[in-house]
């Protein structure tokens, strides 16, 4: 139990000063939808490289974009046969009901084929989700954000 509280109160103390880096509650709303959206994408061990690009090219806070990254890994991997299943309706494919024993009795070449269609059929699911998404959560944020006092100075300033 100890440790726990350790942690947490680690946590605590990284997050205020994530808080105090000078970052209005509108941008760092921004920072953590951005971050909640691209950790979504169906596509494994693609978010935390898009995480990092979007921050640099945006000159978002790098640890909150990162954090809020990691916090929606598993709802990633719960979320790929939903994204799938949504891309396949959209473009009215029946190559998102494949089996499993399909895949493993094709050739290399015809599983990657088929694997890069799913994860395009994916991508397109999750970029008509991620977009109104990231908006929702960065109007949603931004007011709860501004009640936390360390931002609220910052805001002021």
């Amino acid at each position: 139990m100890n440790m726990i509280s350790r942690f947490l109160n680690s946590m605590k103390q990284k997050a205020a000063v994530w808080l105090r880096q000078g970052i209005s509650p509108r941008r760092l709303a921004l920072t953590l939808a951005l971050g909640f959206a691209i950790g979504c994408i169906p596509v494994v061990g693609i978010p935390t490289l898009v995480c990092a690009a979007v921050a640099l090219a945006l000159r978002l806070n790098q640890p909150a974009i990162q954090a809020a990254n990691y916090v929606v890994m598993p709802l990633q991997v719960a979320l790929i046969v939903p994204f799938v299943r949504l891309g396949g309706w959209l473009v009215s494919s029946q190559q998102g009901a494949l089996a499993v024993g399909t895949l493993l009795h094709s050739s290399p070449m015809a599983m990657v084929s088929q694997l890069g269609g799913l994860a395009g059929m994916a991508l397109l699911a999750w970029l008509l989700i991620a977009v109104p998404a990231v908006a929702l959560l960065t109007f949603t944020l931004t007011p709860l954000l501004r009640r936390l006092p360390a931002l609220h100075a910052v805001e002021k300033a």
